[in-house]
């Protein structure tokens, strides 16, 4: 089968099997993954150790799968929800994406589904690896070289019809597919994400500090957040969506998703528990109580005793006097890092 025959062959059945979008690119080393070199040194990493030690494989995905000749980038699409309102006093908010069911499982069986169809069609094993988010692939540069869309200044990939509310995978392949055109930077003058974010996370354009990303405080760094950032996480309990909320590409959408035949989109929805999560429900949960509400979850990457922190942050950050025997509980715990944020909530809760 000619490459162009066999590239079109392998997109139809990344479609089939359920991804909305999906493009090639060579599997080689190029001017942006090499620049992950550069953001460690920074120090803009903080504690995720894991991108430090498999950095050489991030920048060539061939040191990853020896024979590798390209990756195919897919994006599947999720459903934002309506933009949110002021939670209010004693809610918490949680990322849109993570709810729902864990997006690393729905789109993991898909690209498995993916590497085991191209292997049908070709009546051979074919050398394979698929990542979400897990392994040592810079899934989103390989989407923009792919035409999958172009990342943005908040450093997400937006697409130009889909916006930036998609999950990414890759599969690195030994197969000669054709490469895709990428698609052209639409950011413009535009820096609404930039000014928007309430911990000033963005070094520049297109260079994100994690270690003031709320997303990074809340979901990767397991001690205490530091207490200049406590104030800008605000309600947020695992996650954050703003400079995505205020991005033009996404809030202009008024597009309708495409169609979801697999049910994809229904399996990553919230669960309603966790849509506006009281506080004092969080505040509450025991161990066994957080592994029942987190089953099969993003939420499990917090861990307990992160999610009780984030929480007791945001409770801080109500007013809600309400919330005080709730947070007063763990400021007299034995757990030291929940003491210390309850303290510091209990500080700024009336009464």
């Amino acid at each position: 089968m000619e490459p162009g025959e066999l590239t079109e062959r392998v997109k139809s059945l990344a479609l089939a099997v359920g991804f909305d979008l999906v493009g090639v690119a060579a599997a080689e080393a190029t001017p942006e993954t090499e620049a992950l070199r550069d953001w460690v040194a920074a120090g803009y990493a903080g504690e995720m150790d894991y991108l430090v030690r498999r950095v050489e494989e991030r920048v060539d995905p061939r040191r990853v799968l020896e024979g590798a000749r390209s990756v195919l980038a897919v994006g599947l699409c999720y459903d934002p929800g309506e933009p949110p309102a002021t939670a209010g006093d004693s809610v918490g908010r949680v990322a849109r994406y993570a709810g729902g069911e864990d997006y690393h499982d729905v789109v993991g069986d898909r690209l498995q589904a993916l590497a085991a169809g191209i292997e049908a069609l070709l009546e051979r094993p074919v050398a394979s690896r698929c990542y979400v988010d897990t392994g040592p692939v810079q899934e989103r540069v390989f989407a923009a070289r792919g035409g999958l869309g172009w990342i943005g200044k908040n450093t997400c990939l937006i697409h130009p019809t889909l916006g930036s509310y998609v999950f990414l995978g890759v599969l690195l392949s030994e197969l000669p597919l054709i490469p895709d055109a990428p698609e052209p930077d639409h950011c413009g003058s535009c820096r609404a994400c930039l000014d928007a974010c309430p911990t000033d996370a963005f070094v520049d354009a297109y260079v994100l500090d994690a270690r003031r990303c709320i997303s990074y405080t809340t979901i990767e760094q397991r001690g205490e957040i530091p207490e200049a950032l406590r104030e800008g996480q605000g309600e947020l309990v695992f996650g954050c969506d703003i400079c995505q909320e205020v991005c033009p590409w996404n809030t202009r959408r008024g597009r309708p998703l495409p169609p979801d035949p697999l049910g994809l989109r229904e399996r990553l929805r919230p669960r309603a528990e966790w849509v506006r999560p009281a506080l004092r429900w969080i505040l509450a949960l025991d161990e066994e109580a957080w592994r029942a509400a987190t089953r099969r979850s993003p939420l499990r990457r917090a861990r307990y005793r992160g999610l009780l922190r984030n929480a007791l942050v945001a409770a801080g950050n109500s007013g809600d006097a309400v919330l005080r025997p709730w947070v007063e509980r763990h400021a007299e715990g034995e757990d030291s890092l929940l003491a210390e944020h309850a303290r510091w909530a209990l500080e700024r809760l009336p009464g």
